[in-house]
């Protein structure tokens, strides 16, 4: 590690540095900023203003060039990214030939470089984790205890919600706790039939309306959410939770922050007479000049991936592996939720009904695998929940109609038969060789050496994975839907945008890198919100948990250095 730049020390001081301005960066800084901590966020990518840089949220489809498809060269330039990106929201993703990355085994690394993060561009679905979740690891073996359960965090998750607005129904169950909900958006018909049919059928299968971050009325002075499913192109009227309409704007008005963009973190700084972090050096992407900053307490934001790999490269004469990774956990144990199997049907009924407005928001039916006895499985640990939506098909599903003319306009605005797909989600087990290293060699256009990812689904997952589909076309026919047709369009490691797991919570220095406060075991004035700090993956979206994770965390630092114990 290179000597301190002592001269700097005065002008580039700050009580806290949130490294990400992401979902969990975004809450860190409205969080420490409101308990008066003068705070530095650094973003690597450029600053996105909420609103004025939503460029194409206004926009129809006949003003895109390609009609908001991706033309072959985005395909060839973004063999990562175009997965994730449309016409509409590729400036809100990086771009794959700037920032390579090595991939040891499959894995598609999608990233969002701007103030704001994936913020902008998440599928907003927010769940609870449980005490089935909380316990999961010690049950069954797999991966450390997490040192908290859902009593720890069940009054962070009211917190957050409170402040995020997310529209939902209460249903009571205890594995997928409800919260504090808005309104909840309506099931159309399809999908209030099949929840019936399911209550009927079943005693353990529940379909409920997604429980999500849009705003179903005006909240906190935004909103409400006008129905234009458009999200990923950022909400001008801030339908929708995001750092740029709501956290972000929440830590400006206190006066306490400091946001730099293009601020690329090569390093967290150690002091090994103090044994707590000092500070930070980055690199300014755009001119490449170094500078450090300073501060009592550093908030590690910046994404699963990213946050092990500044771990890595914070190397010093205390860590020469990589900060907090004395014991070569760090980058370890990556998850992701594995999804894209489920089936598909048609229903023939309803044909003179229809729905309004695009709802950005499908259904959800809750894990009902291995809860109890009851429901317990020999052939794999953990569970799934199924995500899906009903729908009249229109001209853009079938393409080919025959025809010119009036009779031709007609048939094309004729809606078509009702359809209802549902996809699984599953949880993922935490494996040793499933990890993130940074390559000896490579760099990239700053020096940074580039992130190698090692990731596969196995046995568990894969015996899974049969059921997730067996269980979709079972529901659908006991529903009464007909011609019902089953998937698995193999996976790839990373493409549910889930990751997670590399710097994990737990009791045991040993065997996890966090405490139960989401601090570095041996440095504690580092604290990490981000799905790094996840033990197990659970079912449910994660996101939510790491708003409440981060809030606890913020909390508690601040009660620390009241105590002068940071």
């Amino acid at each position: 590690m290179a000597n301190l730049n002592i001269k700097a020390t005065d002008g580039n001081t700050y009580d806290a540095i949130v490294i990400g301005s992401g979902i969990s960066g975004g809450w860190a800084a409205k969080e420490l900023c409101e308990k008066g901590l003068k705070t530095l966020l650094l973003e690597r990518g450029r600053n996105v203003e909420h609103v004025k840089d939503y460029t194409t949220a206004t926009l129809h489809p006949w003003e895109f060039k390609h009609r908001l498809s991706n033309p072959e060269q985005d395909k060839q330039e973004d063999p990562i990214q175009s997965g994730a990106y449309d016409e509409s929201s590729k400036h809100f993703f990086v771009r794959d030939k700037e920032h390579p990355y090595i991939q040891e085994k499959p894995f598609s690394w999608i990233r969002g470089y701007q103030v704001g993060g994936r913020s902008l561009t998440w599928g907003r679905q927010c769940y609870r984790l449980s005490d089935l979740d909380f316990e999961a690891n010690a049950k069954d073996g797999h991966g450390p205890d997490w040192p908290i359960r859902y009593q720890d965090i069940a009054s962070w998750y009211d917190y957050v919600e409170q402040f995020a607005g997310i529209s939902g129904q209460a249903e009571g169950l205890p594995h997928l706790p409800d919260g504090q909900f808005l309104p909840p958006m309506e099931l159309n018909c399809l999908e209030q039939h099949i929840r019936e049919q399911l209550k009927q059928k079943y005693d353990d299968r529940l379909l409920t309306i997604a429980r999500v971050a849009n705003l179903s009325k005006g909240h906190n002075n935004r909103g409400p959410c006008q129905y234009r499913n458009l999200c990923h192109r950022g909400c001008p009227f801030g339908g929708y939770f995001s750092s740029n309409g709501a956290t972000l704007p929440a830590a400006m008005a206190t006066g306490n922050l400091t946001l730099r963009p293009f601020s690329i973190v090569t390093e967290i700084l150690y002091d090994k007479n103090t044994r707590k972090a000092s500070g930070v050096r980055i690199m300014d992407t755009e001119t490449k000049a170094v500078t450090e900053y300073y501060a009592r307490i550093i908030f590690l934001n910046a994404s699963t991936i990213a946050s092990a790999a500044i771990l890595l490269k914070s190397v010093s004469d205390a860590f020469p592996n990589g900060l907090g990774n004395n014991n070569d956990l760090v980058g370890r144990h990556l998850m992701d939720h594995h999804f894209k199997v489920g089936a598909m049907g048609e229903y023939n009924g309803f044909k003179d009904q229809y729905y309004a407005g695009r709802r950005p928001a499908g259904i959800y039916i809750p894990r009902f695998r291995n809860l109890n006895d009851a429901t317990q499985r020999t052939d794999y640990v953990r569970g799934f929940g199924y995500q899906g939506y009903a729908e009249r098909e229109a001209w853009m599903d079938h393409y080919k109609i025959p025809g010119y003319g009036e009779q031709f306009k007609k048939d094309i605005t004729n809606p078509g038969k009702w359809v209802m797909w549902l996809g699984a989600w599953g949880e993922m087990l935490p494996y040793a060789d499933n990890r993130v290293t940074l390559d000896p060699s490579a760099t990239d256009k700053w020096g940074q050496p580039l992130v190698r990812i090692s990731f596969e689904i196995k046995d568990n997952e894969k015996a899974m994975r049969k059921d997730m589909r067996s269980s979709a076309e079972e529901m659908l026919e006991k529903s009464g839907l007909t011609n019902i047709s089953g998937f698995d369009y193999n996976y790839v490691g990373g493409e549910c945008v889930h990751e997670m797991g590399t710097a994990r919570m737990g009791h045991d220095p040993k065997t996890s890198v966090l405490n139960k406060w989401n601090q570095l075991h041996e440095v504690p004035n580092v604290f990490i919100t981000d799905g790094s700090c996840m033990t197990s993956s659970a079912t449910q979206n994660p996101s939510l948990t790491y708003m409440a994770l981060t809030a606890r965390a913020c909390d508690h630092a601040v009660q620390l250095l009241k105590k002068n114990e940071l």
